[in-house]
């Protein structure tokens, strides 16, 4: 599987690599090892999973070690994105002992973050799949973190939302809120104006909590209606007020809450989009190690 991890995402990762190394070795260096192994000792580690979950980070493998030396090798034995077992050979790295025990550490943390978005989205797309039903992240990502926790989503076999607040309109409760009285049809028709004036081909989202909002919003038809914390049976309404109105177009998004054991009956109530927050908030780490030969 080859998922795209751009220019934006190779830059995004080298800034965090070059912080995490920071964070370990400031202006001093690994006292341990440098102490303890011999400079030109050369060894072979492997990279190793403990458990099922789909594996992500291996671009971070070349990264953060050629931010700490040029002469690590990495062979990788499979790709982000492919779903591996308990004890799967992941990558195999050839080089200075004091630079693979330097980076280990550096290197688990990302790809155990990484791998264990990827691994729960997978679990949620698998409860999905018989439904037209799409999973997408949210902005709710480390600082910093957005791009890798995104593309782990992506490796997961998810859908991106939205990368920030510069990519989209998405009309909230509190816009509306902050806005007074006003309607969620206003709403959508000053963000339709805006983006015309500005030629802008931002999508306009726009949150709904009641089947009275949503038939307001749909007199406006935008691009997509967010269903916040409503239940499948509500949701299921809210389909077949769409499916009858002029707003056919418009896609339902359901929010708020989803987990895996609510995630089937939400996709089965029709909405399109399913986006869900705690995949990048939440996930537990998938277990990988560094397996050393001697």
């Amino acid at each position: 599987m080859t998922i795209e991890f751009n220019s934006e995402c190779v830059a995004a990762a080298r800034v965090l690599a070059g912080m995490s190394l920071h964070e370990d070795l400031r202006d001093i260096g690994d006292l341990t090892s440098l102490s303890t192994i011999p400079s030109d000792l050369t060894a072979t580690v492997n990279i190793v999973s403990r458990q099922h979950g789909v594996v992500c980070g291996l671009v971070m493998l070349p990264i953060v070690f050629s931010e700490l030396t040029a002469a690590v090798s990495v062979k990788c034995h499979v790709h982000d994105g492919d779903a591996v077992t308990q004890q799967t050979l992941i990558a195999t790295m050839t080089g200075p002992a004091q630079m693979l025990l330097t980076g280990e550490r550096t290197v688990l943390n990302f790809m155990t973050l990484l791998s264990g978005i990827a691994s729960r989205t997978a679990m949620f797309v698998a409860e999905v799949r018989h439904t037209k039903a799409v999973i997408l992240d949210t902005r709710k990502t480390f600082p910093g973190y957005r791009l890798l926790q995104k593309y782990a989503v992506r490796c997961g076999g998810g859908t991106n939302h939205r990368m920030g607040l510069y990519d989209g309109i998405l009309i909230k409760d509190n816009h509306i809120a902050a806005r007074g009285d006003s309607t969620c049809a206003a709403a959508v028709k000053d963000a339709r104006r805006y983006a015309r004036a500005h030629n802008l081909n931002s999508k306009i989202e726009i949150e709904v909590d009641s089947v009275e909002q949503l038939q307001d919003a749909l007199r406006e038809a935008p691009e997509i209606i967010l269903l916040d914390n409503m239940s499948p049976a509500t949701m299921k309404q809210a389909v077949a007020l769409r499916d009858a109105s002029a707003s056919r177009s418009t896609l339902l998004e359901a929010s708020g809450g989803v987990t895996l054991q609510t995630v089937r009956a939400i996709a089965e109530s029709g909405v399109d989009r399913i986006s869900i927050g705690s995949l990048t908030h939440s996930s537990p780490a998938l277990d990988i190690g560094f397996d050393w030969s001697w």
